[in-house]
């Protein structure tokens, strides 16, 4: 087989990427018929079918996910190699993608990137703020940090730390219903939930708390929003403990029983590691989420 055409690659990769031919052709700055013809082409040359469409989008196949990874190890080597041969092969610009949840996302993020800013001013950088595992390999973004440990074989990571949370109430809440210290103590007490599907629930059953629903006086999925009303003094609430720390209006509860420790991983394609301004963003937020962070009461790093 005669090699591929990296037009027909390239068309390939932006189409996969773009999720529409329409958007692809925008963004090559070439006509959507054009665009199709080359798609249509590396089809014919390969003898298979890497788009199916979904509604209004096209998602590539089984056999156009793998071909993908190829397709964005080729293009992240052709930027570097565009880069040096124009001498500017130390520039570093671009967008980079973080997905991370919304508490990490509002308290942690902040302070590393404006640490990014200043020594790579070209990077742009897109924060994906969500609560789900961001699949990495539909580019849902370059780098994501998550609580579990990666499954994916073709994803490459890094454990930055074991992390700590506990549970907290706002002062006024203490002043007015005590300092609960016991687990059993939380029969009789108000949370403020993730989820309304149980899920929350177990959680707390499964670190020894006996509760049930009618414990519960609010939900808030959005991590950022439920401690928002924790503050307020609605209830109970779990929490980072170097986020809590930040907060002068909080304090511990139910002392006894032994905080959540859970991982924090660092995690990129194993091809998109290759690409200059992806490791770089990748090394700098290693470096500075390895250990805990030092907060201020606004809940930023100083």
């Amino acid at each position: 087989m005669d090699q591929l055409d990296w037009n027909q690659l390239r068309a390939f990769l932006h189409t996969a990427e773009a999720g529409s031919l329409s958007e692809a052709a925008r963004r090559l700055g070439l006509t959507q018929p054009t665009l199709s013809r080359q798609v249509a082409a590396i089809e014919k040359r390969l003898g298979v079918s890497l788009f199916e469409r979904i509604g209004r989008s096209l998602q590539p196949t089984s056999t156009g996910l793998a071909l993908l990874e190829h397709a964005r190890s080729m293009g992240a080597a052709a930027q570097e190699l565009s880069l040096a041969a124009s001498g500017h092969a130390q520039a570093v610009d671009g967008v980079v993608s973080i997905s991370a949840s919304d508490m990490v996302a509002a308290c942690l993020l902040p302070a590393v990137l404006q640490t990014l800013a200043e020594r790579a001013p070209g990077l742009r950088i897109e924060v994906v703020t969500t609560n789900s595992l961001s699949d990495l390999r539909r580019r849902e973004a370059d780098i994501a940090l998550r609580h579990v440990r990666p499954s994916e074989p073709e994803l490459i990571g890094r454990l930055l730390r074991e992390a700590s949370a506990s549970f907290y109430a706002s002062k006024d809440w203490i002043r007015r219903h005590g300092h609960p210290r016991r687990a059993e103590e939380a029969a009789a007490l108000r949370f403020v939930g993730s989820d309304r599907s149980g899920r929350y629930l177990d959680y707390l059953r499964a670190h020894g708390l006996p509760v049930g629903e009618h414990n519960f006086c609010a939900y808030a999925e959005n991590a950022t929003t439920a401690w928002a009303l924790v503050r307020q003094g609605l209830g109970i609430g779990a929490m980072m403990d170097e986020v809590a720390a930040s907060c002068p209006d909080v304090q511990r509860v139910l002392d006894e029983v032994p905080p959540v420790r859970f991982p924090i991983w660092l995690l990129t394609h194993r091809e998109l590691h290759t690409a200059r301004r992806i490791r770089l963003v990748f090394d700098l937020l290693a470096e500075a989420l390895a250990s805990p962070a030092v907060l201020s009461p606004s809940g930023r790093q100083p």
